[in-house]
């Protein structure tokens, strides 16, 4: 897929060290994008950066921080001039169950996982102009309503509230707002840690097209909705899950 209106776009990718934000990251370097990734692996960032190469740049930075998305956000803003995407990815899926779940365990993926959001957003649309897109993401556990996950389902059930909220307010100045919403995705970290041969065929039973999903297919529907393709769309939720919830 070749979308020559991303040449030369600035887009800055959160969580962009590993999984599904490495896989943004790519795919938009492969459009001729400049691509600014953050995430608190600066060794995977680093390296990731390097790969790419010219139009890639990598900055640690930790979301819960409100000085370090100011200082990031700002001084691309102030090389730039412009920032034309945000794909707000980065998030932590931590399983806890109710009861072992602390004041602090819950404040702790709040910040990560929907306030992070917030801080970006804020930061990003004072560059973005008219064409400017936001992609949030959200989780297929929110439609799945899976166990031990309820202070992770809750962030992003808010991610989905923010989206459709900031879509209203953004709409007059032309910058959109979206949701991705991925279904079970084969990161390197889900195939080590919780793919099991059960998890596969509850997949295969589950989703409406068995096949498994790969991180690079969710970084292509990011790229949609960046692209002049979706620019009658905002406010919206695309679930990426091969039919798992489409009722």
């Amino acid at each position: 897929m070749i979308l020559t209106e991303l040449k030369n776009r600035n887009i800055l990718v959160t969580g962009g060290a590993n999984g599904i934000g490495a896989a943004i990251a790519r795919a938009f370097h492969r459009q001729g994008s400049r691509v600014f990734l953050c995430d608190v692996d600066a060794r995977a960032g680093t390296k990731l950066a390097r790969e790419l190469g010219e139009r890639a740049e990598f900055r640690r930075v930790d979301l819960t921080k409100e000085r370090d998305v100011i200082r990031w956000i700002g001084d691309i803003g102030r090389r730039q001039k412009v920032v034309h995407a945000l794909i707000n990815n980065a998030a932590r899926d931590t399983r806890i169950e109710l009861e072992r779940c602390s004041v602090k365990d819950w404040d702790s993926l709040f910040a990560t996982n929907l306030r992070a959001y917030f801080l970006t957003a804020r930061e990003a649309v004072k560059w973005m102009q008219a064409g400017g897109s936001i992609v949030n993401f959200s989780s297929i556990t929110f439609h799945a309503g899976m166990p031990n996950l309820s202070a992770y389902v809750a962030t992003k059930s808010g991610a989905l509230g923010f989206t459709r909220s900031l879509a209203r307010e953004l709409g007059p100045r032309r910058i959109r707002v979206n949701t991705v919403t991925p279904g079970w995705v084969m990161t390197e970290r889900q195939l080590r840690e919780f793919i099991t041969p059960a998890i596969r065929k509850f997949l295969h039973r589950a989703q409406c097209i068995p096949d498994l999903i790969q991180p690079d297919e969710i970084a292509e529907v990011v790229l949609f909705l960046t692209a002049d393709a979706s620019r009658a769309m905002t406010g919206q939720e695309l679930l990426v899950d091969r039919g798992w919830h489409h009722s």
